[in-house]
Order: C-alpha cells, then structure tokens, then sequence
C-alpha cells in the first residue's frame, strides 16, 4: 500500500479510529519517499519513555524544557516545520505541528490533550482540565482566557474580540487538513507545483474539505500538462455531487488532449 492510499484509509475511516501520529507521519512520507514510519512513531515512544512522569508539568518540562522543541522563528514557512519527523530532527515547528507532537507523546504518557484550532496560531488543551490551554510554539507556556484573548488581538488587531467557539476542540480531520493547508502556502511561496498537487490531493481526500478543491487541483494538473490525471480530478469531483454533467465534458475534453 502507497503512503497516498495509506493515508486516504485512515482519513476516511472512522474518525475515532484516526491515529493522529500515523497519518501526519504518512503525510510526511509523500516528502520523504524512504521515510520509515514504523521507526518515526518508534521515536515517539522513545520521548513518551523518557519522561519523569505521567503529568501535564512532566511532559512540558521533557519536550520544551530538556529536549528544547520551539517555534521557528527564522523560517515559519518552511515546509520541514509540517513534517512530524523533520519537527523531531530539527527540535523546530510551526503551533499545529508542536501541537501534534505533543498531543501524541502525552497520549502515550497518560496525559489527554486534544488540540485547539485557533485561527492563526494552534493550541492544545488538556481534556481533564479544558481551562488550561498550552502555547507549544512558545515554549509550552500555559495561557489564561484573557491571554488567549490577547493571543487572538495580537493576530487579528486590538479590536478583535475572541468567539468562544475559536476555543473548540479540533479533530485529527480538521488537524489534518489544516497542516495540509499550510503546506500548500508554503509551497505555493516556493513556487513547487509538483508538491502542491500532492498535497492538494491530500487535502482532497479529507471528508469534510469542499469539493471544490479538486476543481484546484484539477487546474493545477492542467498546468502542469497532466492532463489524464486532471481529467481524473474532475471526475471524482463530479461523482461527489457536483456540476456532473459540465464536469463530466471537461474531463472528457482534456482526455482528448492525451491523444
């Protein structure tokens, strides 16, 4: 089974059933052809191993504290700072994937956390006490409500006032999606078609993402000469409930163009 086939099973399985870990490392896979994911969720009980203890202040001590994971400041955007297992090489990462990783090591250690999909800048929270809110970005600092508040003016202006719904738990779809998301800003700054479509592909796959999205990457297909695959994008899209019909021509159009 591909990485690509790997991760549309999980991602379109039973949410409840989605290992978080599993599939942001197949994600990281499609960068990392040789990536061995079996070994990357190995380190990941290697750091569960090594902390002193099964407490929130236990798990933040190891990572932030003694391993030294931090945001990265001098290259937010660069597309290593998605990959869990380049975030664990590189001690460095943006909010969602700090946020991953320290979900997944604390499921390991006892600690429940799940994340917090604040625009701008993820979260993660710990289940047994929903108040407390941590900053993995920043060193996992523990936040307040009205710091959340201030984290929310300081992204969007001091007039912008925090729904309590920014504040809702985030599931492994929408943490999915949303690193997805990043990427293809990352590489739509770099200017890589080639990795944009794989990842557009990705993003496709995930229930919930809009439909329209393959229309996106149909296009990008289309731009790149590969017109059978784009033919194949629009299909899937018409199949899902679209314009069938006028969809259906275009791909038939673009099939023509392969002979």
């Amino acid at each position: 089974m591909t990485a690509t086939d790997a991760f549309v099973a999980l991602v379109q399985g039973p949410e409840k059933a989605l290992a978080l870990d599993h599939a942001a490392l197949l994600l990281a896979a499609h960068a990392s052809p040789s990536l061995d994911v079996s070994a990357q969720l190995d380190r990941l009980d290697e750091l569960a191993a090594r902390c002193p203890e099964g407490s929130l202040d236990g798990l933040r001590h190891l990572l932030f504290d003694e391993i030294g994971f931090a945001g990265d400041t001098e290259d937010y955007s660069d597309p290593r700072n998605s990959f869990l297992d380049q975030v664990l090489d590189r001690r460095r990462g943006i909010p969602i994937s700090l946020s991953v990783l320290m979900m997944e090591v604390g499921r390991r250690v006892g600690v429940p956390l799940e994340g917090v999909g604040m625009p701008g800048h993820f979260l993660v929270r710990h289940t047994a006490t929903p108040r407390v809110v941590i900053d993995p970005f920043h060193g996992g600092r523990m936040l307040d409500a009205d710091q959340c508040a201030d984290l929310f003016s300081t992204l969007f202006g001091t007039t912008a006032t925090l729904p309590p719904s920014v504040l809702g738990a985030a599931p492994p779809r929408s943490i999915l999606a949303r690193m997805l998301a990043n990427l293809r800003n990352s590489y739509v700054d770099r200017h890589d078609p080639a990795s944009l479509i794989w990842v557009s592909r990705l993003r496709a796959a995930i229930p919930g993402v809009p439909a329209g999205e393959m229309a996106e990457l149909a296009q990008l297909l289309v731009n790149m000469g590969r017109f059978g695959e784009a033919a194949d994008a629009l299909e899937e899209l018409a199949d899902s409930g679209g314009a069938r019909d006028e969809l259906r021509v275009q791909a038939r159009t673009l099939r023509a163009r392969l002979n």
